[in-house]
C-alpha cells in the first residue's frame, strides 16, 4: 500500500468520526439508556463502574460463572443499581428492552456476541482485542455498518489526555520526519509461571461448555479458564482464546501508532519469539519481537517478561522517533527528548490529574449512542489494530513474513490465508 492508496482510508475514517447515523431508536434527553453487561470478571466489573458513572442504567448482568455474577452484582449495588442476573448471553440479546450491551468476556467470544447484538438492534461496547481471527474483525465492521449500530472498542487510551496530546504533537510535525516507532512492555515474571494444573472436572457453578462456546472442545484446566484470586485471567495465554501479550498489551500500545498515522495498516509483518524463561502449561511466548513495515516508517514491538530493562525510563509504552526528537508516552505521562542539535525543547508531563482514560471513554460512548456519531474507538479502528496484532502472531506461528493487501483484506501468501479464517466449533456460526 502506498500513501496514495491509503488516502481513501484516511478520508473515510475522518468522515466516519463526524457522520451521523439515524436509526429511529432514540430516547428522550432525560431517559437513561438500559445497558446489560456480558462478562463480570475483573474487566467486566470495572466496566460496570464506568458505565454507571457515565449515566447508563444497568438492567442486567450475565456470566457463566456464578461467583462472578455475584461479584458483578455487588459492584453494581455500589453504584446504586439493581440489575437482574442471567447466565446465558442469548437471553440478553433477545431482550428488546435492552438498548446497549457491554461485552467483557474472554476474547474468543467478542466477535460473535457483538455481531448478534448488532443484529438485535443494540449498540455495543466491546473489549479489546476485538477479535481472535482476521475474518471475525471484517464481519464485525460489516455488522456495525449493516445494522447501523454504534460500537465502541475498549482501546480506551485514545480517550486519555497524554495519548491525545502525543498524537497531536506527532501530527504537528514538531518531531520532524518520523521513520521509526517502538512499542514495548518489560517486566520480570516468575520462572515457574502459572504452573501445570491438571485437567479436571469444572467447578459446579461454572458452565464450561458455554464458556468455551465457539472455541475447540477441551477438558477444563484451571489455567485455560484462569479465574484465580489476585491474578489476571490466564485464558489470554492460550491460542484457542486469545493471542498472549501481543493482543493483550500491544493492541493498546500499537493502537496509538495507528491513531497518530490515521489508521494506515502495516504492509509487511515479521515476528520471532518463544517461551525461553517461563515453565508452565501456557502456550504464548514469554519473549517476542515483531516488526511492522508501514508505508512510510518501521515499527517494532518488544514483549519481555524476563528482561525488565526499561526504555526511555518507562516499563511499557509507545515511542515516535523523529529527525528532530523522540516522544515516548504511556498511561503515566509523556516526554519529549530532542535529537542532536534540534531546536526542540525537552518536556515532560506526568500530572496525576490527567491520568483518567476510562471515564471519558465511556462518556464518549454514551454521547455517541445518543447523537449517533461514531465514537473515538469506533469498531473499525479497534478491528484494524487488533488485526495488525493478530497478523504478527500468524507470522510468528507460521514462520512466514506476511504481506498485507489492505484493499483485498488478506495476505499475499496463500499458504497463510487459512490462519485468517474463523474456526468455530459447531453449532456456533458467525453470520452477519
Amino acid at each position: 500500500m502506498d500513501s496514495a492508496a491509503s488516502a481513501p482510508r484516511r478520508d473515510f475514517l475522518k468522515a466516519a468520526l463526524t457522520t451521523s447515523i439515524f436509526t429511529g431508536n432514540l430516547k428522550g434527553a432525560n431517559d437513561k439508556l438500559a445497558i446489560a453487561h456480558i462478562g463480570t470478571g475483573t474487566m467486566g466489573r470495572g466496566n460496570i463502574g464506568y458505565a454507571a458513572k457515565a449515566g447508563f442504567q444497568i438492567v442486567a448482568l450475565c456470566d457463566v460463572y456464578q461467583p462472578n455474577l455475584e461479584r458483578g452484582q455487588a459492584q453494581a449495588r455500589k453504584m446504586g443499581q439493581e440489575p437482574r442476573l442471567v447466565k446465558d448471553f442469548r437471553e440478553i440479546i433477545a431482550d428488546k428492552s435492552i438498548d446497549v450491551v457491554c461485552i467483557s468476556t474472554p476474547d474468543h467470544w467478542h466477535a460473535y456476541m457483538m455481531v448478534e447484538a448488532c443484529k438485535a438492534g443494540k449498540d455495543v461496547y466491546v473489549e479489546k482485542p476485538s477479535c481472535v481471527y482476521v475474518e471475525e474483525g471484517l464481519k464485525m465492521v460489516e455488522a456495525a455498518r449493516k445494522y447501523k449500530r454504534i460500537v465502541q472498542g475498549g482501546t480506551m487510551q485514545r480517550s486519555g489526555y497524554f495519548f491525545k496530546k502525543a498524537v497531536e504533537i506527532v501530527k504537528s510535525g514538531d518531531l520532524g520526519e518520523i521513520t521509526f516507532c517502538k512499542t514495548w512492555q518489560a517486566g520480570l515474571t516468575k520462572k515457574d509461571g502459572y504452573g501445570f494444573p491438571p485437567d479436571e472436572p469444572p467447578p459446579a457453578d461454572l458452565d464450561w461448555d458455554l464458556w468455551l462456546g465457539p472455541a475447540p472442545k477441551r477438558p477444563f484446566n484451571l489455567n485455560r479458564w484462569g479465574i484465580v484470586e489476585k491474578r489476571w485471567s490466564t485464558f489470554r495465554y492460550f491460542w484457542d482464546y486469545a493471542g498472549g501479550a501481543m493482543t493483550d498489551w500491544n493492541v493498546h500500545l500499537l493502537d496509538i501508532v495507528q491513531y497518530a498515522f490515521d489508521e494506515v495498516m502495516p504492509v509487511k509483518y515479521a515476528s520471532v519469539g518463544s517461551k525461553f524463561f517461563v515453565s508452565d502449561n501456557t502456550e504464548t511466548p514469554d519473549t517476542m519481537v515483531a516488526s511492522y513495515h508501514y508505508p512510510k516508517f518501521l515499527c517494532t514491538y518488544e514483549s519481555r517478561t524476563a528482561a525488565p530493562a526499561q526504555m526511555f525510563d518507562m516499563g511499557y509504552g509507545t515511542a515516535f522517533l523523529g529527525t528532530q526528537g523522540t516522544l515516548a508516552v504511556n498511561r503515566g505521562g509523556y516526554k519529549i527528548i530532542p535529537a542532536g542539535k534540534s531546536t526542540l525543547q525537552p518536556f515532560e508531563d506526568n500530572e496525576k490529574a490527567k491520568f483518567t482514560m476510562n471515564d471519558p471513554h465511556w462518556e464518549n460512548f454514551l454521547e455517541c449512542v445518543k447523537t449517533r456519531q461514531r465514537p473515538i474507538s469506533e469498531i473499525e479502528t479497534t478491528v484494524r489494530t487488533s488485526q495488525a496484532c493478530i497478523l504478527s502472531n500468524i507470522a510468528l506461528r507460521s514462520g512466514m513474513t506476511l504481506d498485507w493487501d489492505d484493499n483485498a483484506k488478506t495476505v499475499k501468501q496463500e499458504a497463510a490465508r487459512k490462519y485468517l479464517k474463523a474456526q468455530y466449533r459447531s453449532p456456533w456460526k458467525l453470520v452477519v
